[in-house]
């Protein structure tokens, strides 16, 4: 695989994260907590990472994407953005979710769990993978026995340790240098468009005043 200049970015929770993945493997990395506002910050923080690397767009060749799962807006703030650039640019884009992410560079087995909030858990085992599933807190994925060995990451890896005696580990990497990784990884391969990945319902409720009447002729 020839090197590439991957810019990749995520604003599934309450952060603005990007990473420029440039050829010689060094890796810029930006992360802003903020709990809104991401999707005004997102541009100049990626241009940000563009000018401290001294490259242009056009000098990019592939955009990586978080995918989610996490808050509703956010992912669609992130995909929306990445479609658009890799629409001007007339480049890829790949989308990568959060237990990708966490998972990359990882001994195996590892079980992913994220906090899903309202006592629920996003959660996935790699190898043997299973499917992501939304489960109650502690749960574990379907089929997944935990094997002797497997170390949990997330944000409620402590919980899942302490319950099924696992061992708690760290992300390789932030969370988008991470993105920026596996998006490399799938260079090569065709994609499909990045898409959201849902795996709840949004929060918003529908409105609660009746529809207006409609008068005859």
């Amino acid at each position: 695989m020839p090197p590439k200049t991957v810019l990749a970015f995520d604003t599934s929770a309450a952060h603005c994260a990007a990473a420029l993945l440039l050829p010689d493997g060094k890796c810029l990395t930006r992360n802003e907590e903020m709990a809104k506002g991401q999707a005004e910050r997102l541009m100049p923080l990626l241009q940000e990472l563009l000018d401290e690397a001294g490259i242009k767009w056009a000098d990019l060749d592939l955009i990586g994407v978080g995918t989610g799962p996490g808050n509703f807006t956010g992912v669609r703030i992130s995909v929306a953005a990445a479609r658009g650039l890799a629409l001007g640019l007339s480049i890829p884009a790949i989308g990568v979710t959060t237990f990708q992410a966490l998972a990359f560079g990882q001994a195996r087995p590892t079980l992913i769990a994220q906090d899903a909030r309202r006592g629920m858990a996003y959660v996935q085992a790699f190898t043997p993978d299973t499917a992501a599933e939304l489960l109650q807190s502690g749960d574990l994925p379907t089929g997944f026995s935990a094997p002797e060995g497997t170390q949990v990451i997330g944000e409620l890896a402590e919980l899942y340790a302490s319950q099924h005696g696992l061992t708690v580990a760290g992300p390789r990497h932030p969370l988008a240098e991470a993105i920026a990784r596996v998006a490399l990884t799938k260079a090569d391969h065709p994609q499909e468009r990045p898409a959201p990945f849902y795996m709840r319902g949004a929060d918003a409720a529908p409105p609660s005043d009746p529809p207006p009447v409609i008068l005859d002729a």
